[in-house]
């Protein structure tokens, strides 16, 4: 029997609908039906979700399946990340100790037993379901494209729109952001758009081809034109304590309370660079925790900044409005903002955590339950890169960023792409693009497109040259030093998967390896189940800045085949 997909939904309700009960090594956990079974574990205190072979404790960090540190054994089921898995029943669930547990007995028949794959041709396949990926879907359907859209969450919106998945007495209702998402996916859906929730596509084989399986299982996809719509995920920051349970990026935290109203912790820590950190903090004031600060890498604005923000306010003052909004929440919580500062070191303690700030003024420790780090995002764009679309390293970002022409259509015909898998730009950036790639995808398929349509693109247009400006004020407002490798012990982790510390690729290097993929076969880092999302870009910086070479699109890790976790069964499943 395959076991139980993640996210896959069951019977088991309870009298009380909205609530559920989890069995979790001997104590009982009242969990909300539709959240993550992270976000029930976190709001139940439990911080530690594995060990791993060296013995040493993991939990929650990345919440959007990309790191693979919160797996947990569901029914039974080993290797099931909780950020992934929704609570839709009654649950027995144990941590993950270390080892590779066996196979299920079924895993690999369904092929002999002639089980194959489902077989879809949309017109127009958008991978991914936040902002630009449902815009862009929304514009190919109103010009009459048959449309799928796939997205590996439990529901759309991404990670912008994230859905609030409870409801009941006591959780805080949707917010205006909860409310343009939804109104979005209702046009989508309304308009005869498909969008297929937990389905994950790991494969890319040629431009008409891409593998992809859900709880139902495997699927081969076969469309006219692809938009890919992956967004990015957040940057590692190896500082010593970085993979301590209570340690989790700044987009985990915020998951759990847009989706769930649980908070990552009572007492928190938020470093980082760039405005999300500075949302986060206000949003965790409102639902009742205390945000000792705020640790922004970037400079203290000055009177020098006045030209940036005087843009931004030009360009986009509904946004600037919200930032001011921001700042006015933790002002009045007392949150200090600390700007200049970098998290340097994190401590497990009795208590919790004790993490260690740095700026030019000083240093200064913090006692808290949970860290969140935010330094910057890295594009979800393995599958661009499987595909064979070309990709130019941006410096000022520090990131490859994928090569387009103005209509979001890569070098490799067919492939499409948009929004932050391409570079970051932000949800309304995102929103723009979406109709102008969606119009040029069902233009480019035969589709016309009438005046409405066209005067709908002429204001995206208008709406995407004026985010642009936005986000190059905003960034250069924020602009932050890159990673200090300084910050790194030799003891310190830099892949979280296969345990490599700094010390480890020192002793590579010192065996006259200069080549990532030579540090990588000596070293294991990379060859975890994240699949170097969190150390490639991090190894490939440091090679390039110990050997005083440029970074490309071939300097880093060759993208891989399944570029995400998929059942050996689904696999099987498109054998010929």
């Amino acid at each position: 029997m395959k076991p139980p997909a993640e996210g896959k939904s069951a019977e088991g309700k309870s009298a009380d609908d909205s609530s559920v009960e989890i069995a979790f090594e001997g104590r009982r956990i009242a969990a909300h039906r539709g959240e993550s079974l992270a976000a029930a574990l976190t709001g139940d205190g439990v911080r530690v979700l594995r060990s791993n072979r060296s013995g040493d404790e993991r939990g929650l960090f990345c919440g959007m399946g990309v790191c693979h540190d919160c797996i947990v054994e569901v029914d039974g089921c080993a290797n099931q990340r909780s950020c992934m898995t929704k609570v839709d029943r009654p649950m027995q669930v144990r941590r993950e100790a270390h080892g590779r547990p066996p196979l299920p007995p079924a895993a690999g028949e369904a092929a002999a037993n002639g089980a194959h794959a489902e077989r879809l041709s949309p017109n127009i396949l958008v991978i991914g379901a936040g902002p630009g990926g449902l815009s862009a879907a929304l514009a190919a359907r109103r010009a009459g494209a048959e449309v799928l859209v796939v997205d590996e969450r439990s529901q759309a919106g991404g990670q912008y729109f994230k859905q609030l998945a409870v409801e009941g007495p006591g959780i805080a209702p949707a917010d205006r952001q909860h409310r343009e998402g939804r109104a979005l996916i209702e046009a989508a859906l309304a308009a005869g758009v498909t969008i297929r929730s937990g389905c994950t596509v790991w494969g890319g084989f040629d431009p008409g081809l891409f593998a992809a399986a859900d709880a139902a299982g495997a699927m081969e996809i076969t469309p006219g034109a692809t938009i890919v719509a992956t967004g990015a995920y957040e940057r590692g920051w190896p500082v010593p304590g970085w993979t301590l349970p209570g340690v989790m990026t700044t987009g985990a935290a915020q998951t759990l309370w847009r989706t769930a109203r649980r908070l990552p912790g009572r007492r928190v820590l938020i470093a980082g660079n760039g405005p999300l950190n500075l949302q986060l903090a206000a949003e965790l004031i409102a639902g009742g925790a205390e945000v000792v600060a705020v640790a922004e890498a970037a400079a203290r604005p000055g009177l020098a900044s006045a030209g940036l923000l005087l843009e931004m306010a030009r360009a986009a003052p509904e946004l600037v409005g919200e930032g001011v909004r921001y700042h006015a929440r933790r002002r009045a919580a007392g949150t200090p903002m600390l700007y200049g500062t970098l998290i340097t070191g994190i401590e497990a303690t009795a208590a919790g955590l004790t993490a260690h700030v740095a700026s030019p003024t000083g240093e200064r420790t913090f006692e808290v339950d949970t860290v969140c780090l935010g330094y910057g995002f890295e594009p979800a764009s393995e599958l661009l890169r499987a595909l064979g679309c070309g990709h130019d390293y941006d410096s000022d970002r520090r990131q490859l960023a994928v090569r387009r022409d103005p209509r979001g259509l890569t070098d490799v015909a067919g492939i499409y792409a948009l929004g932050d898998c391409t570079g970051l730009g932000g949800a309304r950036l995102a929103l723009a693009e979406g109709v102008l790639v969606g119009l040029a995808a069902a233009e480019a398929l035969g589709r016309p497109i009438p005046a409405t349509l066209r005067a709908e693109a002429a204001r995206a247009e208008a709406d995407r040259a004026r985010h642009r400006r936005f986000q190059r004020a905003l960034w250069q407002l924020y602009a932050a030093p890159a990673y200090d490798w300084s910050l790194a012990t030799p003891d310190t982790l830099l892949c979280r998967c296969e345990e490599v510390t700094f010390g480890q690729i020192e002793a590579a290097l010192g065996e006259n390896m200069r080549e990532i993929g030579a540090v990588k076969r000596r070293t294991r880092v990379g060859m975890g189940r994240c699949q170097g999302r969190y150390c490639a870009p991090l190894l490939d910086a440091f090679l390039a800045d110990r050997f005083d070479r440029p970074r490309d699109e071939f300097t880093g890790f060759a993208p891989r085949i399944p570029v995400k976790p998929v059942a050996i069964e689904d696999i099987a499943r498109l054998a010929p």
